[in-house]
């Protein structure tokens, strides 16, 4: 009887694999790995970088998380060297506009936010959405559920746009989670750390495993339709436990990089990640926040409960996101020392 119990046992937890996106790998010994940087040609990722940075952007940049920015206070943010004030009115619409009140330039974060507007905690001088004067004029904002954007004509100096260039997302994006951090580097080596697929599973162990790039842009003629990166990779769960997927990054903007899973678990759930530049810091050295954002979509009928836990699960997607970003951080940063002769 207990054979059969085991037997029995054994059957299930097998069955339960097969249905499960979650599958065996066989763990490498880091250091036995096969090296990838014969693959990871620099020419190639150099012409694919160039060719991001001629895409247009409308002059959009990322602000933060759409939830990040509430109706009770504004929030300050500084964006290619000048001072940006975001907010939200009574009906919940984001506004933002430059961030020093045209009177004696006080903070306008520190403003009192009424209905749509912001009144200077200074002298009470009202500012908002409506003003037009040539001193303080609000800047064309948006929001699409997940990010705040801003767009800044001065700044980007391109033919703006009315919306900014967002890729394709799942149609559902309950499921998200938004990380920021800020580093000393510029944006084009934030997208020049994603263009650059082959060090995953050296440089992210505990993240990646398996992982195998399939198709490369060419070096020269990139595209629309040529210029993505597609390959295999196994997101680790445990040492021996992954969810095996094939994923596509590609650059809708030029400071934006979307990784989409196209087969596999989660098909259609995409990471977005953006680079906003912040203007030099201290040291007179280049600053760049990094918004990332995770969305997950899903067939399985199971996803639905995914989708009722998803403030319970934002701060664990986060946390992921946040150590891969301080290797990576490492990595874009080193590469700005190293273009700009710092080091």
């Amino acid at each position: 009887m207990k054979v059969v119990k085991a037997v029995g046992a054994r059957v299930d937890r097998i069955a339960w694999l097969e249905k499960s996106p979650l599958q065996r790998f066989s763990p490498e010994v880091w250091s036995r790995q096969r090296p990838t940087y014969s693959d990871a040609d620099p020419a190639l990722i150099t012409a694919a970088l160039k060719w991001s940075q001629r895409r247009p952007s409308g002059n959009w940049y990322v602000v933060a998380a759409s939830r990040a920015i509430r109706r009770d206070r504004p929030l300050g943010f500084r964006i290619g060297g000048r001072e940006v004030v975001a907010w939200r009115d009574e009906a919940g619409g984001l506004h933002t506009g430059p961030g020093a009140c045209p009177h004696l330039g006080a903070p306008l974060t520190s403003a009192e936010v009424d209905d749509d507007a912001l009144i200077c905690r200074w002298h009470g001088m009202r500012v908002g959405p409506h003003d037009s004067a040539s001193r303080w004029c609000p800047y064309p904002s948006f929001d699409d559920g997940v990010l705040a954007w801003v767009r800044l004509d001065s700044v980007g100096g391109e033919t703006p746009t009315d919306a900014p260039i967002i890729g394709p997302r799942p149609a559902d994006t309950t499921v998200h989670a938004v990380t920021r951090l800020i580093g000393g580097c510029e944006p084009r080596d934030i997208i020049a750390n994603r263009l650059d697929p082959w060090h995953g599973s050296w440089f992210h162990p505990y993240s990646f495993a398996c992982l195998e790039v399939t198709r490369t842009p060419p070096r020269d003629e990139i595209t629309e339709e040529n210029h993505g990166f597609l390959l295999n990779v196994t997101f680790r769960v445990t040492r021996g436990l992954g969810v095996p997927v094939q994923a596509e990054f590609t650059c809708p903007d030029p400071r934006t990089i979307v990784m989409r899973i196209v087969e596999g678990e989660g098909k259609g759930s995409v990471v977005e990640t953006h680079a906003t530049p912040l203007g030099p810091g201290p040291d007179g050295r280049a600053r760049t926040a990094v918004v990332e954002a995770t969305i997950a979509d899903s067939e399985r009928p199971g996803f639905r409960y995914a989708r009722r836990a998803a403030p319970l699960l934002r701060p664990l997607i986060n946390h992921a996101a946040t150590r891969l970003w301080r290797d990576d951080m490492a990595y874009a940063e080193r590469r700005y020392q190293l273009r700009t002769h710092q080091c």
